[in-house]
């Protein structure tokens, strides 16, 4: 019976001990991961990533070159804001894509026109022309400025009494002077990685109505031109009613019987129309001189060992070659 005892007690001792080394094994393992509970900070941040914004993005195709109407954009929320988006359709109505535009496509500033393009006004065009110290009036020329355009021709030694000096352009504005501009932008030929030095400007950038266009070009590359820099506030200007319109290189044809009578030439038909170098310097009676030739008459004795003989010599001068004619 004691026996008995002993081995039970023994069992329950040893059963012990095995329940305590198992409780110390579970002591030592990691507790599981409680569960999170929805806090109001986890539900702003998943607002935050919800967010949207205002972006203008066009409503129908927008083809490069045309105006924008009105009707053709709108405003979505998108949950991208893209650097240089409108958010308001305002502000980009009216103003002309560089590239085609599908529907739905955001629009942004880099997209559009922009730069001296649009300080033009309609029936004008950017001319440039060549400038230096003396033609820009001692650089003092600077954009939006007005100036009047002169020309300078001067003959050679053998005519020096048909050079001449007159008013070609008046009151015209200064889109760029050199660097300058008056969008405010700097030439993209300047070196931004070297310090902006004053260097003199080489070319004046000038707004001039389009049918004047083959003045000034035929006035730079027949004579020197000369900017005269003038007060914006004064509006005087030469009346051309005083002097004929110079006669275009292009003729239109003529009307038919029956038909109503043309009237004159403007704008782009006449910039077409074009202007030639003689005219521009004649004024439009290139006929009245000629200006490759010069006849007058040469008085003449007999020769020497020739029989006497009256008559009139006409010598001709072409250029630098001259030849006598006998009458």
């Amino acid at each position: 019976m004691i026996n008995l005892t002993k081995i039970i007690a023994a069992i329950l001792v040893l059963l012990a001990i095995a329940l305590g080394g198992y409780a110390w094994m579970l002591s030592r393992q990691a507790p599981a991961p409680r569960p999170i509970a929805t806090t109001p900070n986890t539900a702003s941040a998943k607002t935050q990533q919800a967010v949207t914004y205002p972006v203008v993005v066009a409503a129908k195709a927008l083809p490069a070159g045309q105006i924008i109407p009105a009707d053709a954009l709108r405003v979505e929320r998108l949950t991208i804001n893209p650097s240089g988006a409108f958010q308001d359709t305002a502000v980009a109505t009216g103003r002309v894509p560089v590239l085609d535009l599908g529907e739905g496509t955001p629009l942004l500033e880099g997209q559009l026109v922009s730069g001296l393009a649009l300080k033009i006004a309609e029936g004008e065009r950017a001319v440039a022309v060549k400038a230096d110290e003396v033609m820009g009036v001692g650089n003092k020329v600077q954009p939006g400025d007005f100036v009047d355009v002169f020309i300078l021709l001067k003959s050679d030694g053998k005519d020096v009494d048909r050079s001449q000096a007159r008013l070609l352009l008046s009151r015209k504005r200064v889109l760029a002077f050199g660097n300058a501009s008056v969008d405010g932008l700097t030439s993209k030929t300047a070196d931004k990685q070297q310090p902006q030095r004053a260097e003199p400007a080489r070319t004046a950038v000038l707004a001039v109505p389009v049918d004047d266009i083959n003045r000034l070009t035929l006035a730079e590359s027949s004579g020197r031109l000369l900017l005269a820099l003038r007060n914006p506030t004064d509006m005087q200007e030469p009346d051309p009613k005083l002097f004929a319109e110079l006669p275009t290189a292009l003729q239109p044809p003529r009307t038919k019987a029956g038909e109503p009578p043309r009237g004159p030439l403007e704008g782009l038909d006449r910039a077409q129309a074009g202007l030639t170098a003689v005219d521009l310097v004649t004024g439009g009676q290139s006929g009245a001189r000629p200006p490759t030739a010069a006849a007058r008459p040469v008085v003449t004795g007999a020769r020497a060992g020739s029989p006497a003989r009256a008559g009139l010599q006409v010598e001709v001068i072409r250029g630098e070659k001259s030849e006598t004619l006998n009458y």
